[in-house]
């Protein structure tokens, strides 16, 4: 695949994940994927309850801020923006919002999403919200 058709993969990633629609989010992913995160990593059984859980206590939206491709692989910064909306991890929501940078690694396989890192400051996100760090 070319490095414009990888940058519009993750393009289709970012406006699946922003939606909270799963099923086309995992579509995006190859069989064997494999996502590492701030929480761990895993395959798409491991990640999709993860995903759910992030978009029901925090409804978070990415905005693409950079985007850089090389080959089979896309770097991306994004402005990622929520609010406390739902409980996590035993914590009651609070109402606050946060906004931070986050970024994202992929590698591309078949025209799918083979591997993908993600790390963000979840400290930050923990003070802006008034969550304990976790």
């Amino acid at each position: 695949m070319s490095e414009q058709s990888n940058k519009k993969l993750v393009l289709d990633y970012v406006d699946a994940f922003n939606r909270a629609d799963i099923p086309a989010l995992s579509a995006l992913f190859a069989d064997d994927a494999f996502v590492y995160g701030v929480l761990g990593g895993g395959g798409l059984e491991h990640v999709i309850p993860v995903w759910r859980e992030l978009q029901e206590a925090f409804a978070p939206r990415l905005e693409v801020e950079s985007m850089a491709a090389e080959g089979d692989t896309v770097a991306v910064r994004y402005r990622e923006r929520g609010r406390s909306i739902g409980p996590y991890r035993g914590h009651a929501p609070t109402g606050r919002s946060f906004e931070l940078v986050a970024m994202e690694w992929f590698v591309m396989k078949m025209g799918k999403i083979y591997r993908r890192w993600g790390v963000r400051d979840s400290a930050s996100l923990s003070r802006q919200m008034g969550l304990p760090l976790v």
